[in-house]
């Protein structure tokens, strides 16, 4: 295995932090929890600057979701603000206007456009586990004072926003130029202002839901999409809720991965960690050839079921219990060689009838806040409501249009998701260990499994497995079992190796064609990577924090 060496450092501390993709939003993050802010006002907070800062990748107009560790309790509880599709989105009008599994709608299609989710999320993250030290304007105000006030743009947001900016520019997208300077994206350096966002984020702050889900906001956004073909209506969005949800999760080794349930699919990650439990990997070595092909070939199996088994659980049976246990990873695993790639692989037999931004935060009293916020494709549908200043997701274009299909598309019903926050407690104690996530598409669970495999497996810190070169099944927003990419940093002997084991190898890819295997955060409590610490830090909680190269962000603490 070649070097990848980061010029970062963990950042270690001891009150609180927060990691995420833009600097702005670590320090407003850092700002809350200084303010009496907890872990959940904090990471809302940086959802809402993210969302100024990295329009091109997040926004209210997309979805979220968390997970949030009460230090009182030991638990972890999950809010799901993923929308639903609208009340008149049948798969029979998609027919009658020509839309199948093999002719889908556009992504730029109103039909692609689920409920934005996000904003519900937000007021009812603050609501449920926020300190109740601060009100949602205050959370809210540096996003605003940003928005109105301008910042200068970072180097790979320039790059991303650059790359999506003719989809604001087409025909019907009268208020693309919103998110534009003259016609154009922002430059590296150059400032940017989003007047019209700062309107939307005050009217959210002091209006809550209402502000977003009925009156100005909730108009301009069913006009829009009507303009685009699309059967939104006001009620479809006056009547979104958020739901609450018991997360997922299977033990490793000692730890205890949580992931959020359907629709989201996390569950590819827990399987896949199932199925490798059984391997000695450490002896493998790191980003070896032999440890990537049993990598590889898990996460096959994981997302072979998950991208049929996946589904709103509220419309469709999501057989859980079966897909996570440790019966059905055994015979799963019996299905690799482990000298030689499997092909055209199979979801299990059960019996039965490119962007987002992730971040993470951490509080002085032992709560944590693992979030993600996503417009799904970049600028998602990069439809944009007159006078809003945020694009609309896309997240409909996650739904099948195979009647069969457990996740195809009907009224009401959340679409399959991307995109997963991640925690890791002590299975013994419920303690926290970990608030971590990697954003991507595809790419997500995949990232979950390989940054925990650094630490635990390899002793790696937060920040060296994140700086780990990465794998990807396929590609970024789609599974595709046919080929694996992998990153510079990957030795060629090491590339050689995984093409005689029958692999079909993409790379290894450099410069910002790595940003296929994802931005991630991480932050831990102790160093529970390295088992020669078997005590307890005598001075109390340490907290060490890592923030992904490959992204503009950084790691910050006090």
């Amino acid at each position: 295995m070649s070097d990848f060496n980061s010029r970062r450092s963990a950042v270690v501390c001891r009150n609180g932090c927060a990691a995420s993709s833009q600097p702005l939003a670590s320090q407003t993050g850092i700002d809350i929890l200084k303010a009496g802010g907890n872990a959940a006002d904090a990471a809302v907070a940086m959802a809402a600057v993210l969302n100024v800062t990295e329009p091109c990748s997040t926004g209210i107009g997309g979805d979220a979701f968390c997970l949030f560790y009460d230090a009182k309790t030991k638990g972890v509880k999950a809010v799901n603000g993923s929308g639903r599709a609208p009340s008149g989105l049948t798969l029979d009008l998609l027919n009658k206007q020509g839309f199948n599994s093999t002719c889908p709608f556009p992504v730029q299609h109103g039909h692609a456009v689920t409920i934005p989710g996000a904003a519900a999320a937000w007021v009812d993250t603050v609501e449920r586990f926020g300190s109740g030290k601060l009100s949602l304007a205050e959370i809210l105000r540096p996003a605003v004072d940003l928005a109105e006030d301008g910042y200068p743009v970072q180097q790979v947001t320039a790059l991303i926003w650059n790359k999506g900016a003719d989809s604001l520019l087409t025909p019907n997208n009268k208020h693309g130029r919103d998110l534009l300077i003259d016609g154009q994206a922002p430059k590296y350096g150059q400032v940017m202002r989003l007047p019209y966002l700062a309107q939307t984020f005050r009217e959210l702050g002091t209006m809550g839901k209402k502000g977003f889900y009925e009156g100005r906001i909730a108009k301009a956004i069913v006009d829009v999409v009507e303009k685009f073909g699309g059967v939104m209506t006001l009620d479809d969005l006056q009547s979104h809720v958020t739901t609450y949800e018991e997360p997922i999760s299977t033990d490793y080794r000692g730890y205890r991965l949580w992931e959020i349930p359907p629709n989201g699919h996390g569950m590819a990650a827990l399987m896949a960690l199932n199925i490798l439990e059984a391997y000695d990997l450490k002896d493998l070595g790191a980003n070896s050839a032999e440890y990537l092909h049993l990598v590889t070939e898990a996460l096959k199996l994981g997302f072979t079921d998950t991208t049929w088994y996946c589904a709103d659980p509220s419309k469709v049976d999501v057989p859980l219990s079966t897909l996570l246990s440790k019966e059905y990873a055994k015979k799963r695993r019996q299905l690799i060689r482990n000298n030689r790639a499997m092909a055209n692989v199979k979801r299990g037999d059960l019996n039965i009838g490119p962007d987002t931004v992730y971040f993470t935060t951490a509080d002085s009293q032992g709560n944590a806040c693992s979030f993600i916020n996503s417009n799904f494709m970049g600028f998602g549908s990069a439809i944009v409501p007159e006078g809003c200043g945020f694009t609309l997701q896309n997240r409909g274009s996650g739904f099948s249009l195979d009647p069969e299909h457990p996740n195809v598309i009907a009224p009401n019903k959340r679409p399959y998701h991307t995109i997963i926050p991640a925690m890791l407690t002590d299975s013994n104690t419920g303690e926290l260990v970990m608030s971590y996530g990697v954003m991507g598409g595809y790419m997500q669970p995949q990232g979950h499994v390989q940054v925990l495999l650094n630490m635990l497996e390899f002793g790696m810190n937060p920040q060296q497995a994140l700086d780990q070169p990465r794998i990807c099944v396929g590609g970024g927003y789609g599974y595709d079992e046919s080929y694996v990419s992998v990153e510079d940093g990957i030795s060629l002997d090491v590339v050689a190796g995984l093409a005689e084991m029958g692999h079909t190898v993409r790379g290894p890819l450099v410069a910002h064609g790595r940003s296929l295997f994802g931005k991630g955060q991480a932050i831990t409590v102790g160093a529970f990577w390295d088992k020669s610490n078997t005590g307890k830090n005598r001075d109390g909680r340490v907290y060490w924090c890592g923030s992904d190269p490959r992204a503009d962000g950084m790691a910050i603490g006090f």
